[in-house]
């Protein structure tokens, strides 16, 4: 089964070209069927860009999730911290077999049903 998750580009673009391992999440997919990530780009692109199988899934307090992943998350650790400042426990996506698409995609021809929920911050 395959999910898919809206990634700001700069972070979209580094999962390949390989500089970021791990996709970074406050909650998580629920459903154990889940084996891979359709990457959408989100704004300005807005585009389906690739996706990628999922190694395994890190759930763990906040200064440990770090310690395990930082060598490739492909962010600064300012960032990571501030991004989970109201977090105890985190999810790290870890990245595996990575597919970029020759040509991005509209979302709605990979998913004509499928609409991306308001994320209110």
């Amino acid at each position: 089964m395959k999910v898919v998750l809206s990634i700001k580009p700069e972070f979209a673009f580094k999962i390949f070209e390989g500089t970021k391992k791990f996709e970074f999440r406050k909650s998580i997919f629920k459903n154990s069927d889940v084996k891979s990530i359709i990457v959408y780009a989100s704004s300005p692109v807005q585009k389906v860009i690739g996706e990628f199988e999922i190694g395994k899934i890190f759930n763990d307090d906040i200064d440990t999730l770090w310690s395990l992943t930082k060598e490739y998350s492909g962010i600064t650790e300012d960032f990571f911290y501030e991004y989970f400042s109201e977090k105890e426990k985190g999810f790290a996506i870890q990245v595996k077999k990575k597919k970029m698409y020759k040509k991005p995609k509209c979302l709605k021809k990979i998913t004509p049903k499928f609409c991306l929920p308001s994320i209110k911050k």
